[in-house]
């Protein structure tokens, strides 16, 4: 079958393909009166068999269809299954188990989308899953009293990597960072500012008094308000220096922020500050919606877990009743002087995102604020009248090691290791990469010197050696192929049917995957799932480079059989692609070469 004949749809998820296809068939079947009129097929599925061996694809649509169609399982797959196998592209359709059919392809399907790979390049595997919906995706969010840290490396990572991912599958997405720039712990840099302020202008300030920030970053703040004000508040009340002291800290601290999450190559879409939320009003409006609806009232709550009748103080409470919406118990709004609680501040702003149109919110959180979600869940359900949906992503710790030994950090004391620190240790690329090798709620190991080394055992080198084997193998066939013979789209053209081999045919049928993983892990905001799949293709590419050493007809280039070179040179390239395409959706950049 030439690239001429397409049996496929244009953006080539053969997945997709096949679930029109089942569905196809059993219209057809039920046309025919063989089985029963008008089945919902909305909720069968199409996707790779569980074991390898059982074909290349498997359909559940027995088993889902068989109460409604009033038969068992296998009697239903029966019928399906002699129906696929009289398709062009199918070579078997088998039951299996309790009534799965298991589908073997022709190889003229694979060797099709090789060609289409090859014609599309790295925007391979693009989807409209998404179909434009907006999505706002809030990330790091760390209070401005830092540098940012190891640990907000991971929760950074996670949530550029799934906005990529997200406009990859067609989604509407906006990034965001919400400053923290209101409370105590900003106060506390403020005091931190001054003192470093007063220091810069010559005086003996001591130890720094527990409570406030002694890290040596807040130096240099203290030396630019020095020289920004010179000595006019060296002696003046906390009530006039500190407003003043709180904005310019915070302002400094969020430039550092700005400038290493830019090192990390990630770039917000949009600030969003605590404080000027709450002096734009944004939460006396959110409590009067809430209280429109009636979620508002004044309580006593029971005591909390663990605490016995002689700890706890009962009092009357401005509460929001998150126990309607899912919470284990109502929540405070306003502390006992009157002020907004942290969580009142927190509805804001999203209240705030579901007026700027985004019904789909997901925080990247730390896994020190897991039980804030179902009360933040409750909230924005409450307050959107279900019409808004928050998904919230805890990032487990990050442990880091060097030598064999765990490094430990601390803000407050200023012992820690700075995300720019870990930049500077192992490059962007590798900490973004190694960020994703773990589900986002399991904890990770980090070791700066495994993550350097040019191992199997290191995820993002064993799959950057993978292209630039890739491009090893195109940089020697230059010497026996013109330029343009060597262009995608000239590759695209080739004679691609011998690619016949078992391994070759594996290595399609994980490079045809790239569509399905795309949009499974969008839709899921699962993006470590990449890391998987890569692992996964260069997997299988090694594998058939080193039976290429073993056996000569597996070589990649042979001089005097030069169809077969061409068409292994359409794969090579097919495979540098969908890894450029996938590195690409990581923020990676992929090696031409290693040294």
């Amino acid at each position: 079958m030439s690239p001429s004949q397409p049996v496929l749809e244009a953006n080539m998820n053969i997945h997709k393909h096949f679930l029109i296809e089942v569905r196809s068939a059993i219209v057809t079947l039920c046309d025919k009166g063989i089985l029963p009129k008008d089945l919902d097929t909305t909720k069968i599925s199409v996707e790779p068999p569980r074991e390898t061996g059982h074909g290349d694809i498997s359909t559940n649509a027995a088993m889902v269809l068989a109460k409604a169609a009033h038969l068992k399982p296998r009697e239903l797959a029966e019928p399906l299954a002699q129906y696929l196998n009289t398709l062009d592209t199918v070579i078997t359709a088998e039951i299996a188990g309790p009534g799965f059919i298991n589908i073997t392809l022709s190889s003229e399907i694979w060797q099709q989308i090789i060609a289409h790979i090859l014609a599309t390049g790295i925007s391979y595997g693009d989807s409209t899953v998404g179909n434009g919906q907006k999505v706002n995706v809030e990330y790091v969010s760390a209070n401005p009293t830092g540098p940012l840290h190891v640990a907000h490396a991971r929760g950074a990572v996670i949530g550029d990597v799934l906005g990529r991912l997200l406009k990859k599958a067609g989604f509407d997405v906006t990034t965001e960072y919400y400053v923290n720039d209101a409370g105590a712990q900003v106060e506390a840099v403020a005091r931190t500012a001054h003192l470093r302020y007063r220091e810069a202008l010559g005086e003996e300030i001591g130890d720094i008094p527990e409570g406030l920030y002694p890290g040596t970053y807040m130096i240099p703040v203290g030396a630019s308000l020095a020289a920004e004000y010179g000595n006019t508040y060296l002696n003046a009340q906390e009530a006039e220096w500190l407003p003043i002291f709180k904005n310019f800290a915070t302002a400094k601290i969020m430039e550092s922020v700005k400038e290493d999450l830019a090192a990390l190559g990630i770039e917000q879409d949009i600030f969003t500050s605590e404080q000027a939320l709450i002096e734009a009003g944004a939460v006396e409006e959110m409590f009067s919606a809430l209280k429109t609806k009636g979620l508002i009232y004044t309580g006593v709550l029971e005591p909390p877990k663990g605490k016995t009748p002689e700890d706890w103080e009962p009092r009357p409470q401005t509460l929001f009743r998150a126990s309607q919406f899912g919470d284990d118990l109502d929540r405070p709004l306003k502390k006992s002087d009157g002020s907004w609680t942290y969580f009142a501040n927190d509805i804001a702003n999203h209240h705030d995102k579901f007026k700027r149109g985004f019904n789909s919110m997901i925080d990247i959180f730390g896994a020190d604020h897991g039980g804030y979600v179902k009360r933040m869940q409750a909230a924005v359900w409450a307050m959107s009248d279900n019409q808004a949906n928050l998904d919230v992503k805890l990032c487990q710790m990050v442990h880091l090691k060097k030598s064999g030994k765990a490094i430990r950090m601390s803000k407050r004391d200023g012992n820690f290791v700075t995300l720019r620190d870990l930049i500077d240790e192992v490059g962007s690329d590798v900490v973004r990469f190694m960020m994703l090798t773990r589900k986002h709620d399991s904890q990770m190991e980090f070791d700066l010197e495994k993550a350097l080394e040019q191992t199997r055992d290191n995820p993002i080198f064993y799959v950057q050696y993978a292209h630039a084997r890739c491009q090893s193998v195109l940089r020697n066939a230059a010497d026996l192929f013109d330029n343009y013979e060597l262009e995608p789209i000239a590759l695209a053209k080739n004679n691609l049917s011998c690619l016949d081999d078992r391994s070759e045919l594996e290595l399609m049928r994980l490079m045809a995957g790239w569509p399905r993983i795309v949009e499974s892990a969008a839709v899921s905001h699962e993006p470590h799932r990449i890391a998987y799949y890569l692992h996964d293709l260069a997997e299988s590419f090694h594998a058939l480079w080193n039976k290429g050493n073993e056996n000569t007809r597996l070589r990649f280039i042979d001089e005097n059989n030069r169809e077969q070179t061409l068409a292994r040179l359409s794969l090579v390239k097919g495979v540098a692609i969908v890894i450029s395409s996938a590195l690409e959706t990581f923020g990676v950049t992929p090696v031409e070469e290693l040294r």
